[in-house]
């Protein structure tokens, strides 16, 4: 029952699903705690900051419903709060007395308030639930919800209105049935939110009017797919040797190299899979966790690496080792490695895994406090123990060996050098498990900001954290979480002082943070100086925003762009759920890695890349020039897995009107078709009538077409060629009639919502019954209706003598002002 019901409420099958998700408007609204969380509208939804109340009334649009700024002439019932400004309330007005003109040629009961209240349900506050249209994996309904009593009684009553409702063939032919069957359809499964329902409960209509937009807005981003078909991307940097090249690290081990044309070589830069310690169960922190090259790589080819490994098959260790390339500048030297540092791990988790270079050339290194939950390793941890290795942030000098035979030198300048209490690689303590860290590149004019070293620390179970890194500074683990106490003894030690982060959000917004960049590349200006992060398990990505004046960091808004923020290019305004992590390209442009499903070995990995379309760098200020590079292998073109904005040209989620254009000449009937016996009698009788018929109908019906170019500007019409003299039903031929070219009603086509070309062939329409019953008149062409002939694109065929074309086109040009058909194939064109 389940598919037939969604087959006659939702007739273009899934076209809408992803529409709706990438419409998702960025704003802040009270959500119920009855709406089903799926998780393609949550990949959107948890982009914006969420306040706790009941019910929230929502639009099609996705947008919180208002008060318009001027009186609805038609559905006034919803002009102090609703979904309809005065354009729209126009529109579905002209739908309505279409509609009622029907009815009335066809002598059947008008049915008019019952007929006006389910056309006005549009304009209802609650019209996202009352179409459906909360629900991801399917397009919106073409009716709304109806409760079963009102049902019943509108079927009992009003039940030949519903072909005029809707053009879907299921539910036209359902509506003749019995009222159970037909109400089954149209039911809604929250009954609270049927029509009119809707209208009683307290609990939702207690809130109307007390949803309002965010007063600063939301900072809309887009995206651009970069890389996809990776298992689970861990990092992504480059050599920073003006090449621009990218290297993509996969947990499992490998590295490869994506050139600044897109593409990816074939062979990978690094096989580590033979030796990185990783399995395939969901959310396992074991493998390849980072990478860095040394700041003269151009010139020395050293690059270090981080990884798991396991020994004997019981412990597990943490590896930094140093490699080199080989004589291909696009591969690494298997042979070359040199392990510089091992950790034993005591847990699977926590591993840390960031390695960078700092400003002032040392390496840096990012360990976790060993795993399990609270830290529980000693008296006070390993975090708070300076003699322990791990919950550190750990700096050497990677450019020589000591006295006594490591493989690195102690910088002179670290805090606990002489302190016989600690080791002297500790640089900072305190951590609990920093996943991402990154370096600062300053201002590009006054160079503010340059060297800083920002994380994102792993929280424990309440409060996830962003930290500046500062020598020798205590980051309060495991006596702190975020701002808050945990452990109370070490919290109420006045000998802690503790480094407090920048910014700490709750559990409630996400329960893994992904350390992210400060934004100083040249294409999006509007970005400069924010820091932008993540969270891997709610897939929300946040910014910071520094006050210079104060020091102090406050959240700004970020979200995904709407459809016509988005609608660009190459642009998409979705991404995967599962934030990994961030990456900063040799331009200094912003990027994440993220996939469907956190296992090591699901290539569902994706590389996004962040765009600003409100505000573009001049042209031709970013211009690049990369260094050549030499490829010796083979090539593997980048190919797009995600629908951009403009290759979804969906269909728009208002249902598109259903207008009729009103007959030119009366029906004619059986006795007078019979009455026509000669060709001669037939061609004078045909010319008479419809030069006796355009005079005072022609210019009526370009009134009508002059209003709707006006008032429906989504409504996209498919043109198809001029239909074919047929047969009657009694299987005689019609009488010629002379044919009248009538005004095209040109639309203007939606930028945004387009109807597709799929959506047309799902939807082609039969012959409604009402056209059936007045065989006679002359019947548009079908909208949505395949070409049986496809005939040259300018090409009319004539019947009608040339005076009487002339006198039409004439009539057309001078009064509608209308396109011919000659601009209507390009409307047409859409990708299914």
């Amino acid at each position: 029952m389940t598919s037939t019901r969604d087959a006659a409420l939702h007739p273009s099958g899934a076209g809408c699903a992803s529409l709706r998700t990438a419409s998702a408007a960025p704003r802040s609204f009270k959500r119920t705690t009855s709406l089903p969380q799926f998780i393609p509208i949550l990949l959107v939804m948890l982009l914006v900051p969420v306040q706790p109340a009941s019910a929230h009334p929502q639009c099609l649009d996705f947008e919180p419903p208002f008060k318009p700024l001027w009186h609805l002439e038609f559905c006034t019932q919803y002009e102090e709060f609703g979904c309809c400004d005065q354009k729209t309330d126009n529109v579905i007005a002209e739908r309505y007395w279409d509609i009622i003109d029907q009815l009335e040629v066809s002598g059947d009961e008008l049915c008019a308030d019952m007929l006006k209240e389910i056309m006005c349900q549009e304009c209802s506050p609650y019209a996202a639930h009352l179409f459906d249209a909360e629900d991801p994996y399917t397009p919106v309904r073409e009716l709304p919800g109806l409760c079963f009593g009102y049902c019943s009684e509108f079927h009992g009553k009003c039940r030949h209105v519903v072909k005029y409702l809707t053009e879907n063939r299921l539910l036209r032919d359902t509506s003749g049935r019995d009222a159970s069957t037909f109400c089954s359809l149209v039911d809604l499964s929250d009954q609270d939110y049927c029509y009119p329902n809707v209208l009683k409960s307290q609990d939702l209509n207690s809130n109307l009017g007390r949803v309002v937009e965010d007063p600063r807005g939301c900072l809309q981003l887009c995206l651009m797919e970069v890389a996809n078909n990776l298992r689970n991307p861990v990092s992504m940097l480059h050599a920073g040797d003006e090449t621009h090249r990218m290297f993509i690290a996969e947990q499992v081990g490998f590295v490869w190299v994506y050139l600044h044309d897109g593409s990816r070589l074939e062979r990978p830069f690094l096989d580590l899979s033979g030796e990185v310690m990783t399995t395939q169960w969901l959310g396992d922190e074991r493998g390849f966790l980072g990478m860095a090259f040394h700041p003269e790589y151009r010139d020395n080819g050293r690059f270090f690496i981080y990884y798991s490994i396991q020994v004997n098959s019981k412990l597990d260790r943490v590896r930094i080792s140093e490699m080199k390339v080989s004589a291909d500048m696009n591969v690494a030297d298997p042979h070359s490695e040199r392990v510089v540092l091992e950790i034993d791990e005591p847990a699977a988790n926590h591993n840390g895994g960031q390695l960078l270079f700092g400003l002032d050339g040392y390496l840096y290194i990012f360990t976790g406090d060993g795993g399990k939950a609270g830290d529980p390793f000693g008296k006070y941890g390993n975090s708070q123990n300076k003699s322990a290795l791990l919950g550190k942030v750990l700096r050497i000098d990677i450019d020589g060996r000591d006295s006594s035979g490591k493989p690195y030198r102690i910088p002179p300048d670290n805090p606990f050098i002489r302190d016989p209490d600690a080791r002297p690689e500790v640089y900072a303590y305190g951590v609990r498990n920093m996943w991402r860290c990154s370096v600062d590149r300053g201002d590009q004019v006054s160079r503010y900001g340059r060297g800083r070293i920002f994380c994102g620390d792993v929280g424990q179970n309440r409060y996830e954290e962003i930290d500046i890194i500062e020598k020798g500074g205590n980051y309060g683990w495991r006596a702190k979480e975020g701002f808050e106490c945990y452990d109370m003894k070490l919290c109420q030690n006045s000998s802690l002082n503790d480094v407090l982060p920048i910014f700490a959000y709750s559990h409630h917004v996400g329960k893994s943070v992904t350390g992210g960049y400060v934004y100083r590349g040249c294409e999006s200006p509007n970005l400069n100086g924010l820091y932008i992060f993540g969270d891997f398990m709610s897939g929300r990505i946040m910014a910071l925003e520094e006050d210079k004046t104060s020091g102090s960091w406050k959240e700004r808004s970020v979200c995904m762009g709407d459809t016509k923020t988005c609608s660009f290019p190459g642009l998409i305004n979705h991404h995967h759920k599962f934030i990994i992590s961030f990456a900063e390209d040799e331009a200094g442009e912003l990027y994440f890695l993220a996939t469907s499903y956190p296992s090591a070995m699901s290539p569902f990995g994706t590389v996004f890349k962040f765009m600003d379309p409100s505000r573009r760098a001049p042209p031709g200020k970013c211009k690049q020039k990369p260094l050549p590079v030499k490829v010796r292998g083979k090539k593997v073109p980048f190919v797009p897995r995600e629908l951009t904005v403009l290759d979804t040209d969906e269909k728009p989620t208002r249902p598109p009107p259903r207008t009729f254009k009103l007959p030119t000449k009366p029906p004619v009937t059986r006795s007078q078709m019979k009455s026509t016996t000669t060709a001669a009698s037939v061609t004078t009788a045909t010319t008479t009538t419809t030069s006796t018929t355009l005079k005072p109908k022609w210019k009526s019906v370009d009134k009508k077409a002059r209003r709707e170019n006006k008032l429906k500007p989504w409504k996209r019409k498919k043109v198809a060629a001029k239909p074919q003299t047929k047969k009657n039903s009694l299987g005689k031929a019609q009488p010629k009639k002379t044919a009248v070219v009538k005004p095209a009603r040109d639309k203007p086509k939606p930028k945004n919502n387009q109807t597709s070309t799929a959506d047309f062939k799902s939807n082609a329409l039969q012959t409604p019954d009402v056209l059936k019953e007045n065989k006679g008149r002359k019947v548009p062409p079908r909208r949505g209706a395949q070409k049986p002939n496809r005939q040259d694109k300018n090409s009319i065929t004539l019947r009608d003598p040339p005076r009487v074309f002339n006198a039409v086109l004439n009539t057309t040009k001078s009064e509608g002002g209308v396109k011919t058909n000659r601009t209507m194939q390009n409307k047409l064109q859409g990708k299914s």
